[in-house]
């Protein structure tokens, strides 16, 4: 679909929708004012009879008004006006999308994005309207059969248009567009990966899927290092978890050197486990089919690194994916036993469901050692902790830097891609002390987001480092709702973006 910025009247637009805002008590949006002048009160009379009243997500379609060039209306329903916010807001946006998608228009223009949202400005919503509107429109069909896919009706919808209020407001709703536009993509990238299964989304399908964006965009070179690089290199970790597999691990490496050749590249490192049945510690049988998404961190930086190249960053950025398979097999990790890291620190396996860590410490020495890194960004579904603390609406964050956690948290609520941040203190590492190695895996039933952190902070000591643990960010569960979510993307992105600023105001 195409995207466009506008500032225009509404009563004068020939599209097939025009979307215009009520908020609560039938008080008219500006533009819904004017179209009801026009049409001599046809949208008063409709909500007297108490078909709308301007709830949040309410919305109703008005077909062929009087003194109209548009075919249809669509009025969305934004809640009270004092109280609209940064959710209300995307969920207006939402529910306006689905019913344009469900629509027969071909072309629509929203005047939404004239709501007053406190604090923001026309180019924030012009960027969250747009990035709503991909995410509602984002469908996986790929692995449905040839006859279904061919029977499925793809939505009539063509273009869509944001207005702003003022021609001076134009640059800055376009500037938030290509932004928006740009994330979108990595995303969708995200998603896509997220929701194959771990039958066609091998760690080799990842790495063919490096080189591939590295033959799409110019600014992206991959390599990609075999189970024998990594062999050489003492990644013992990493490699303990793809023995009980009969894929092979890769290590993908994915770079975009587009800024200055003395600055130091940012670093996003993403878990890539393709599935994860828990090892010799098997996973109970419910929602396993589930852990096919245990690859989303590295998802996320495939995303990121879609998304980096589209925007043409004028940044140095690297993208790390150590990417694995975690089965049972007569070769896996038993409990108990010990590897040594590429680091050099022995590790004690108390638990072979806690693998991400293992081929994640790896993955983090090897960014450490090879680029002068200024900072380095993990991120990872890594434990079901951070979901019992958090739930699904916030990702977990750790940092030893905490200027660094503060951007991060700000780019985060900028872009509606939210976490917060939990304790890193020493008196956690006590929780990981083995008898018999440096480190154990795990740390006990209590604090375990937290343990899992502070685990991979030993790796990461002399490093500007942070966390995200994802594990209930990355994707929806259960039933038809069920798929990834693209998460953290945006926050990533938008942490580079905030970063940029800074350089150029610098």
């Amino acid at each position: 679909m195409e995207y466009f910025v506008k500032s225009g009247h509404p009563e004068k637009q020939r599209v097939g929708c025009v979307v215009v805002g009520i908020f609560e008590r039938r008080k008219t949006s500006n533009a819904a004012g004017t179209l009801d002048h026009v049409s001599a009160g046809a949208i008063g009379s409709v909500m007297r009879r108490g078909d709308m009243d301007g709830k949040l997500g309410q919305t109703l379609m008005l077909h062929n008004l009087p003194n109209m060039f548009a075919d249809r209306v669509l009025l969305v329903g934004m809640g009270k006006e004092r109280d609209l916010d940064d959710a209300g807001f995307r969920k207006a946006c939402e529910v306006a999308a689905k019913s344009v998608k469900q629509s027969g228009a071909k072309d629509a223009v929203s005047y939404l994005t004239h709501a007053g949202v406190k604090g923001r400005s026309h180019g924030w919503k012009v960027k969250q309207a747009a990035l709503v509107t991909e995410a509602t429109f984002y469908e996986f069909n790929e692995c449905r059969g040839e006859d279904a896919r061919a029977g499925l009706e793809a939505p009539k919808i063509e273009r869509m248009t944001f207005d702003v209020p003022r021609r001076s407001d134009l640059e800055e709703g376009e500037a938030g567009l290509n932004d928006a536009l740009g994330i979108a993509r990595g995303v969708d990238t995200a998603k896509r990966l997220g929701d194959l299964p771990g039958n066609i989304c091998t760690p080799t399908y990842l790495a063919e899927r490096a080189e591939q964006l590295a033959k799409d965009y110019s600014s992206i070179k991959t390599k990609v290092l075999e189970e024998a690089d990594m062999e050489a290199l003492g990644m013992g970790a990493l490699l303990s978890v793809s023995r009980g597999s009969r894929q092979p691990a890769k290590l993908i490496i994915m770079e975009h050197m587009k800024g200055p050749k003395d600055q130091k590249p940012v670093i996003f490192v993403g878990k890539g486990l393709t599935f994860d049945a828990g090892g010799i510690s098997i996973k109970p049988g419910p929602k396993m089919d589930e852990m096919k998404y245990d690859m989303c961190g590295g998802a996320s930086v495939f995303g990121a690194m879609h998304a980096i190249a589209e925007l043409d960053l004028p940044m140095n950025v690297v993208g790390i994916v150590p990417s694995s398979e975690n089965l049972p097999d007569g070769d896996a990790n038993k409990p108990g036993d010990i590897v040594t890291s590429m680091a050099g620190i022995t590790i004690e396996v108390l638990n072979t469901d806690a693998e991400g860590r293992l081929i994640l410490c790896d993955a983090l020495t090897y960014a450490e050692r090879n680029y002068d890194a200024d900072v380095i960004v993990d991120m990872a579904t890594l434990t079901g902790a951070c979901v019992v603390a958090l739930g699904a609406h916030a990702t977990g964050l750790f940092s030893n830097q905490p200027s660094l956690a503060k951007a991060l948290l700000s780019a985060g609520e900028s872009i509606y891609d939210r976490a917060w941040e939990m304790p890193l203190w020493e008196d956690y590492q006590q929780q990981l002390k083995s008898p018999f190695a440096d480190v154990a895996n795990i740390g006990g039933p209590g604090a375990g987001a937290i343990t899992a952190a502070s685990f991979l902070h030993r790796f990461m000591r002399k490093q500007k480092w942070a966390h995200l643990d994802i594990a209930g960010t990355a994707w929806t569960s259960g039933g038809s709702s069920k798929g990834a979510t693209g998460r953290p993307v945006g926050l990533l992105v938008q942490f580079l973006l905030d970063r940029l600023e800074k350089q150029k105001a610098a």
